[in-house]
């Protein structure tokens, strides 16, 4: 007969045994998979305003703030409505002449300059060639570059997603079949990032005398690491 001390040993083997089947670490492959999507940008965000200068500080002041009525009224009459429009830049500095040698190389103040500029969000971009048309004409002499925006990124970037991980998929299938195993389930998915970089394919300019503007496309990109089972 067995002892109690050889069918201790039995039990206990048999238990360690038994946990370490249920601790069994599965046998993983680990893939990335990229997907991404084309979008039209529907918001232009630009800058425009009015630098002027005068000999004196009221007198840039002054010829600045006429100015900045008019492109103001051109912006609204160009239908932007009035919280689309913030001021991003106010100032007011001396212009100095160049050192003198005969003042003993002191800068000389020659007048001023009163810069005045807002931002301003155009939420049809067909128009934007129009919005810089009327601000030129209402005298805005300081315009500065435009950016151009997906306002609800989350829906492409959605489709984004679901390409990534069917890719992962497509890659991971073609090496368990190289591998001679059975893919199983996905075991753990994690977005490694996302990537909106500018336009990457421009549209023909806005013909005739108006000022030419190229909308482009934006592609949303995501980039996941996916890892599955495998199975023999």
């Amino acid at each position: 007969m067995m002892n109690r001390f050889a069918l201790a040993f039995v039990v206990i083997a048999a238990a360690l045994g038994n946990a370490a089947a249920q601790e069994r670490v599965p046998s993983l492959i680990t893939v990335t998979g990229e997907g991404e999507v084309a979008v039209v940008p529907d918001l232009a965000i630009m800058g425009g305003g009015v630098t002027t200068i005068g000999k004196t500080a009221r007198d840039a002041s002054e010829a600045n703030a006429k100015m900045m009525t008019a492109v103001m009224a051109a912006l609204k009459a160009a239908g932007i409505a009035e919280q689309d429009v913030q001021t991003s830049r106010l100032s007011l500095t001396p212009v100095r002449d160049l050192p003198s040698k005969v003042s003993g190389g002191g800068l000389r103040i020659t007048g001023f300059e009163a810069t005045n500029q807002v931002s301003i969000k155009i939420r049809d971009v067909s128009k934007i060639a129009d919005v810089i048309d009327r601000l030129v004409a209402a005298g805005a002499n300081d315009i500065s570059g435009i950016q151009f925006v997906v306002s609800s990124p989350s829906k492409p970037l959605d489709q984004a997603r679901e390409a990534a991980i069917a890719d992962a998929h497509r890659k991971a299938e073609i090496y368990a079949k190289a591998a001679n195993v059975k893919l199983g389930a996905a075991f753990s998915i994690s977005e490694a990032g996302t990537s909106m970089p500018g336009s990457v394919m421009m549209r023909a300019a806005r013909g005739g005398d108006a000022t030419p503007v190229s909308v482009g496309e934006q592609t949303q990109r995501i980039s996941v690491s996916v890892s599955y089972e495998l199975q023999r």
